[in-house]
Parts: structure tokens; C-alpha cells; sequence
């Protein structure tokens, strides 16, 4: 198969099986010689937060020399992203190699009655290309929820952490946060360890404190006073933790929370009697990257790409607007899906912009970008549809005024469209680097 093919194939299981569980995922990789029992874990769940501090982690663990794994959903740009080692993309011919092997088990379990979906498969040929680079180590991110989640197939992890949790998923998880909370602390297991983002919803907490107990877990709750806060620009935050400075290139408030739930995790890999000496936390920190979360794509003009898409993370993303771009003449360019909260990310977002330009990401659960307007002008904000993500970029970028910011929001999946494109027109425009990431 081609590249191309393999993806057509992948795409073409369903998003959603039939009864909710990991069994249909277990067959699977019981038939693949199980590699995931050959992989040592730090299994991240969450609302919002959970991919950043997926990639603190992984980072660190790299910079102190271990050979790691990271496994993440959605991607942006390439399916590849999904899949990593040492921060490097699964190579797309050996993504179609893997997945000729996986897709005759697959079927033959397909015919039996077993409805795998994407995520399942995806899932299992993550397992199968970690066993085969010999990991020492896996940050594995849960797709959605966690007790019911294919990742959650695995044993007792090193680390289970839980990030962040709010509203989203109702439809799907619940809706309450306690609900909610429920099946993300469904990743605990029995005899292990738990960490938690220590700013949690103290409904959700309580949760989490009760299925630690129950699982017989040590709940380790990540307390953001562990880091303190020397200084904060459009190019990161400068921490002070127990005596070292780390410098985090991520944007945000939310970001030092997610910093201190990813040392906390860190803390108990080292308790497993794992080296990370303090070169490898300054060194992991400064080298993490994590697009579309508050990324600044250029400084002149100045433009930002964020993918939040539910009330917690518009509402960071709102904090960390003010908190940063105070006095700036704003402009949004935003698209998001149906499903969403549209009304509330309005109203979190409300009075930041003076205008915006709204836009149909290209899926088919996307807002019609002139519903979008309708809301926005609902709010009193001057806003524009405009057909095609390139089209609506250029048109954003001409409602700039000279000490003005664009920022780009509203849904990972138009991150993934837009990222791109923006990226070559910034090129064009103010003559950026050809390896500008």
C-alpha cells in the first residue's frame, strides 16, 4: 500500500464501536503477541492539559537519556504525529508496513463480530511500534475518558496522572463534572501511583481521591506553589523549582499548573529508581514543543494559534489574552465544531476582540462559519464568514492594525488545517526562516 492507502484504510474503521470497553482492543493485541505488556507507561488523563503535559514529560525523559515513547491524539497536521519516539514521527513507510501487518488480524477479528474502531487500531499499532524500538519508557495519552479507552488496556502504569477536568465529551462522558471525573480516574490501577492537577474542581477531586482509595493508589496531588514564577513573555514563562530555573516556551498560566502535575509525575519515576538528573528537567523543559497551545507563529505580525475549543480551555485562553495582551487591538479568527460549547467559548472570549472573522474548519461536525457570526455579533462583536481557511487567514490579516495581535482559535482540527498555510503566508510576508516551526 501506499502511504495514502494506509491512511484510507485506517480512516475507513469506525470512530465509535459497539459496546464501550478495551476488550475489543485486548483480541486484538492478544493476537499481536501482546507488546504491550513489554512497555513500561505514565498514562496521562484529563479534560485540557493532558497533551502539554504529555509533552513536558516525554521531554525530560528524553533529555535524561531514556529512549521514549509518545503516544497522542488528535494529531494536526500528519497521522504520523500520533506515533513518536525520541520526539521523531513514525516514518510513514513504517506506518504502512505495521498496518499491513495489523489489518489482516483486524479483519479476521471484524469478521467474528468484534467492531474495532480507528481508535482501537491506531492504538494498537502505537503498542506494536514502541515493543519493536524497545521503549524504556511510554507517555501515553488517553483518547477520550479513560475507563473505557483503549490505552486503558494496559496494566498498572509507573504513573497514572490525571490533568485538568471540566465539561466536554457530555454526550459521551457525562455531564457533571463528577461524572466526568469518574471515567478519567478510570486509568487507576490497582497497587500504583496517582497524580493529579492540584487546581481540580473540588468535586472532581473528591472523585479522584475515591478511586485512588479504592484502587489502593498514592495520590500525590501536584500543588502549583512547588513553582514559582520569575518572569513571563510572549516567548514562555521562567520558573524556579526547588533551586533549578526552567524556562517553559508554553504560553499561559495554565501551563505552570501542567508544569508542576508533570514534575510531579516525573518525582515518581524517580521513586521507581529511575535517574533524571536536573540537567535533563532544565534541558527537557526548554526543548518542549507543542503546537497550537498558544503558539506564537510570528511577532511581526503578531499572531498566536491556539486550539481551545471547550469552556475550560477558552477560558484559559482568555486569562492568558489579558494577561498578555493587554492594550493590543485584537483580531479573531475563529471556526468550531457544532458539538462544542460555542455559546459559552463566546462569552469566556467576549469583549478580548474587536473583530472577528469566523470560518467552517474542514470536518464534517464543523459550525457553519455563518452561525458563528450570528453569535458573535450577538455579543456586539463585529464578525465576518469567510469560505476557506486561506482566504479567511488573509482576511484576518488585513483587519490588523499596527499594534494589533491575531489570534487564531477555536478547534484543534482548524489548528490542523490552518497551521500550514499560515506558516507559508508568514513566510512570504515577513520573510521567516524556511525551517520556521
Amino acid at each position: 500500500m501506499t502511504y495514502e492507502q494506509t491512511l484510507e484504510r485506517i480512516h475507513a474503521f469506525p470512530r465509535f464501536g459497539g459496546s464501550p470497553g478495551v476488550e475489543r482492543v485486548r483480541k486484538l493485541l492478544a493476537q499481536l503477541g501482546n507488546p504491550q505488556d513489554r512497555l513500561k507507561y505514565i498514562h496521562v488523563a484529563g479534560t485540557n492539559g493532558k497533551g502539554s503535559t504529555c509533552a513536558m514529560i516525554a521531554s525530560v525523559l528524553q533529555k535524561a537519556g531514556y529512549r521514549t515513547g509518545l503516544f497522542t491524539s488528535p494529531f494536526l497536521s500528519d497521522f504520523c504525529e500520533r506515533i513518536r519516539v525520541d520526539a521523531e514521527k513514525i516514518p510513514r513507510e513504517s506506518l504502512v508496513e505495521i498496518t499491513e501487518e495489523v489489518l489482516p488480524v483486524a479483519q479476521g477479528l471484524i469478521e467474528n463480530g468484534e467492531a474495532l474502531t480507528e481508535f482501537d487500531f491506531t492504538t494498537a499499532l502505537g503498542f506494536l511500534w514502541f515493543a519493536r524500538q524497545q521503549c524504556d519508557f511510554v507517555v501515553l495519552e488517553v483518547g477520550l475518558g479513560g475507563r473505557n479507552d483503549a490505552t486503558n488496556v494496559i496494566g498498572t502504569p509507573l504513573v497514572s496522572v490525571i490533568t485538568s477536568i471540566s465539561l466536554d465529551h457530555t454526550s459521551v462522558l457525562g455531564d457533571t463534572v463528577e461524572q466526568i471525573a469518574a471515567e478519567k480516574a478510570g486509568i487507576i490501577k490497582p497497587y500504583g501511583v496517582t497524580v493529579a492537577y492540584g487546581d481540580q474542581l473540588p468535586g472532581a477531586m473528591e472523585v479522584i481521591r475515591r478511586a485512588a482509595m479504592k484502587q489502593h493508589n498514592r495520590l500525590v496531588e501536584a500543588a502549583p506553589s512547588v513553582l514559582s514564577v520569575v518572569s513571563s513573555g510572549l516567548h514562555g514563562t521562567e520558573l524556579r523549582y526547588e533551586g533549578l530555573s526552567l524556562h517553559l516556551p508554553l504560553l499561559g498560566e495554565y501551563q505552570v499548573k501542567n508544569a508542576a502535575t508533570a514534575l510531579a509525575a516525573l518525582s515518581v519515576v524517580q521513586e521507581h529508581g529511575y535517574s533524571i538528573p536536573d540537567q535533563a528537567l532544565m534541558e527537557g523543559f526548554a526543548a518542549v514543543r507543542f503546537p497550537a497551545r498558544m503558539e506564537l507563529l510570528s511577532e511581526n505580525p503578531l499572531v498566536f494559534l491556539d486550539g481551545a475549543h471547550n469552556p475550560d480551555g477558552t477560558h484559559a485562553l482568555a486569562e492568558t489574552l489579558r494577561n498578555h495582551l493587554a492594550g493590543r487591538s485584537l483580531v479573531g479568527l475563529i471556526g468550531m465544531l457544532a458539538d462544542k460549547d460555542v455559546h459559552t467559548a463566546a462569552e469566556n472570549l467576549d469583549g478580548l476582540f474587536e473583530q472577528v472573522v469566523t470560518v467552517t474548519p474542514d470536518n464534517p461536525r464543523a459550525m457553519p462559519a455563518e452561525e458563528l457570526t450570528a453569535i458573535w455579533r450577538v455579543h456586539g462583536t463585529p464578525a465576518y464568514p469567510v469560505e476557506g481557511v486561506s482566504a479567511a487567514f488573509d482576511k484576518a490579516l488585513t483587519l490588523l492594525k499596527e499594534n494589533g495581535a491575531l489570534v487564531i482559535c477555536g478547534s484543534l482540527f482548524l489548528a490542523g488545517e490552518i497551521r500550514p498555510i499560515a506558516r507559508k503566508r508568514l513566510r512570504e510576508k515577513v520573510g521567516l526562516p524556511a525551517d520556521f516551526e
